[in-house]
């Protein structure tokens, strides 16, 4: 054997050893979610699926406030959300955030020395948005939350900013004209599944409005604006977004028969549905405007700051904590208090389900 015949023999077991390795070893859990022959069955893999659980545990609680008692509002300064609470309830709730999203840093991550009622740190004014966003959710959204509901835990999980969250992409360093015209494609990216698919679907449609459902009904190209072929790949790549933040696959929402029949499809997708409209919601009315208070090292290429997406809170598991509920155990956070009110995206209460049932129908 000489030489050649050598080295070819090595490159291919090194090209064989690599795909090997790219592939996900067996064995594998399948679950049937429609009829059969359908192709509607979900895969997870028992060892990936074992890191997940490990990563959604929830902490206990901390024992809950005796009522009564003056309010935090007449007794401390400068409290502006949780005065309602009493001075027990207020401290609680202090001593739980501070262990969800700062257990290293303690209190001097957002308190200045003895001041408490300073803001100097732009980590205090942040922490304050983030509480009326908390009730917020809890209280205008349980069409997507339910019953099971959120806190600090839920995206932060004890780092002072959730490990997923995002900035405005502004695309790769591309030649002008013609030759750099890839619309942010054939980059595989980890957000969009290793796909080759539009990078930042974000801005799109987690920030803005853009039309989602691009389903033309004429054959002929151009004849229905918003539905080409560059718009679906967009949505195909929100999709995949959505698909790895939960961990799960296209027929977790739809029926593979028709993606697009609302009647076929599985009760997630509604769910779904209101979950965009929360995120677009969130990013606009509350993390779009804290821009101008975060430092440098945290925003994006482009100036902005951190923004919300699926992954913030589910984090790979089809419900975050796969649905454990810490709000029950931290109704002080619930949307039954009074939270200031914030401009909503049209995506609440009654008007939702207006709007959903007018995609329904189209």
């Amino acid at each position: 054997m000489n030489s050649n015949t050598r080295r070819l023999g090595a490159l291919i077991a090194l090209g064989v050893s690599a795909l090997l390795v790219g592939c996900e070893r067996p064995p594998t859990a399948t679950e049937q979610r429609g009829y059969r022959g359908t192709g509607m069955v979900d895969v997870q893999n028992p060892r990936t699926v074992a890191g997940l659980h490990e990563a959604n545990k929830v902490p206990d609680p901390i024992p809950a406030a005796e009522p009564g008692g003056p309010s935090a509002g007449a007794q401390f300064k400068n409290v502006k959300v949780l005065n309602d609470l009493n001075v027990a309830e207020f401290t609680r709730v202090m001593v739980a955030i501070t262990s969800w999203v700062a257990p290293k840093e303690g209190c001097a991550y957002c308190h200045k020395g003895a001041d408490f009622a300073d803001d100097s740190l732009y980590t205090k004014v942040v922490a304050r948005q983030m509480l009326q966003m908390t009730r917020h959710i809890n209280g205008k959204w349980k069409n997507h939350v339910g019953d099971t509901g959120v806190t600090c835990y839920t995206c932060h999980r004890g780092n002072p900013e959730p490990a997923f969250v995002w900035h405005n992409d502004p695309g790769a360093r591309m030649a002008k004209g013609f030759a750099g015209g890839l619309g942010q494609q054939n980059r595989p990216g980890t957000q969009v599944g290793l796909t080759a698919m539009p990078q930042d679907p974000f801005g799109r449609f987690l920030v803005k409005d853009d039309p989602i459902r691009v389903i033309a009904h004429d054959p002929l190209p151009g004849a229905e604006p918003g539905k080409t072929i560059p718009q679906t790949e967009w949505t195909y790549s929100l999709m995949m977004h959505m698909s790895e933040s939960l961990g799960v696959n296209c027929t977790y929402c739809h029926n593979s028969r028709s993606f697009a029949d609302w009647g076929a499809s599985s009760p997630p997708r509604a769910t779904a549905w209101y979950g965009i409209r929360m995120v677009r919601d969130l990013n606009s009315a509350y993390l779009e405007p804290l821009a101008s208070v975060f430092p440098d090292e945290d925003k994006g290429p482009l100036g902005d700051g951190p923004k919300l997406n699926c992954a913030t809170c589910h984090q790979g598991v089809h419900k975050p904590l796969y649905g454990a509920s810490m709000a029950k155990d931290y109704p002080e956070l619930g949307g039954g208090h009074a939270a200031p009110e914030k401009k909503s995206d049209a995506g609440t209460g009654a008007r939702a389900e207006r709007q959903r049932t007018n995609v329904a129908r189209q």
